[in-house]
């Protein structure tokens, strides 16, 4: 997943430009002041003209002539770029995105579990293992989020589904976004019988039971984010 902000004033440029019209900054049908934001951000004109080409291949904005360079409606955006999932995200967090990913992930994740009990090789258990156990040594939430990351990651890859594979990307930012919030909350329940309970099905070859157990552990992450998005009460 590429990460523009790695990559000096071009990532810079774009990404700026990307939240503003991601929060609505820069609205919907807007015309863009090219000249304005070179002024405004101190870019060269050639940044923000390269920066707009990122955000056109990824469906934000388009051109016209006599009209300019204009943010496109979001029913055109490309909602399902890796790029665009993870700016919803910068800086804050997007309680309705996070109920969007709840809700692909139960259509989701259960049937790939099903389908993994089915497929797995050797290789595939490996990579579930490995994942699991980074997660029970997980001294950090970085160390944690990532081992969730690999676990669900490898899952997907387990149901040898170029397409469900593919859906990493729907998932994985929202996904370590919500664990951030959730591991990063004291106290939590630790994730692994959860996600034991998955591979063992898994192991087993037991589609039903693996599906089921996905479910239980959606349910759980669903409990989990509710907990720790609940207001603190003040005395």
């Amino acid at each position: 997943m590429p990460a523009y902000a790695g990559r000096g004033i071009h990532g810079q440029t774009v990404e700026t430009i990307a939240r503003r019209i991601l929060t609505g900054a820069i609205g919907e049908g807007e015309t863009i002041d090219i000249t304005g934001l070179q002024s405004e951000l101190g870019v060269s004109l050639t940044a923000v003209r390269e920066a707009i080409k990122v955000l056109t291949a990824k469906g934000l904005v388009d051109a016209r002539q006599k009209r300019g360079t204009f943010v496109r409606p979001r029913e055109e955006w490309n909602l399902l770029d890796g790029d665009v999932i993870r700016w919803q995200f910068s800086g804050r967090t997007d309680p309705v995105f996070l109920s969007n990913l709840n809700e692909v992930r139960g259509i989701v994740e259960p049937a790939a579990a099903k389908l993994a009990a089915q497929r797995r090789t050797e290789a595939d258990l490996a990579a579930l293992q490995d994942a699991l156990d980074g997660m029970a040594v997980a001294a950090d939430t970085t160390a944690a989020v990532q081992a969730d990351l690999d676990f669900h990651r490898a899952l997907l890859a387990a149901t040898h589904n170029e397409l469900l594979e593919r859906m990493e990307v729907v998932i994985e930012t929202g996904l370590a976004e919500r664990d951030r919030l959730v591991h990063g909350a004291d106290p939590h329940d630790h994730p692994v019988p959860s996600h034991r309970a998955v591979l063992s099905a898994i192991t087993d070859q037991d589609a039903p039971r693996a599906e089921k157990a996905m479910r239980a552990l959606l349910k759980k992450a669903t409990r989990d984010l509710k907990r720790v998005s609940r207001p603190t009460r003040k005395d």
